[in-house]
């Protein structure tokens, strides 16, 4: 059976806590993401950077005033996360019930990659 490690993204972009949030928000646009995770100095996972966080940021500044701070000040703290061991048809029921675009996937603890919804979609149509 066909496992999460066989179609995430492996090559990410990370993002640090205490990065400036308009610096990680220009990243992800440059980039075309939308969201990255946030990791500490051990690789350890402490949330993720979604475009609707983004979204805060740009009401909070624009219209309140406020200065733009870290990336720690607006990532979404709840992250739900994947085994790199769970399979495709494991993936798409956690998809099909989340609201959520992606999920970091972790073996042994640490980040290995991401699966999005379109690596599930692409993977499905390679097996049919």
């Amino acid at each position: 059976m066909e496992t999460v490690r066989d179609f995430m993204s492996t090559e990410l972009t990370v993002l640090s806590p205490d990065e400036n949030v308009l610096r990680a928000m220009r990243l992800l646009i440059e980039r075309e993401l939308s969201g990255a995770p946030v990791l500490d100095d051990r690789g350890n996972l402490l949330g993720v950077l979604t475009q609707r966080d983004c979204l805060t940021v740009a009401f909070r500044t624009s219209y309140h005033g406020d200065a733009a701070a870290t990336v720690s000040e607006y990532m979404t703290r709840e992250v739900e996360t994947v085994d790199a061991d769970v399979t495709l048809v494991e993936v798409i029921e956690r998809f099909y019930e989340s609201p959520r675009r992606r999920f970091p996937v972790l073996e042994a603890g640490q980040v290995v990659g991401l699966i999005s919804r379109r690596d599930v979609l692409r993977a499905f149509l390679e097996m049919i």
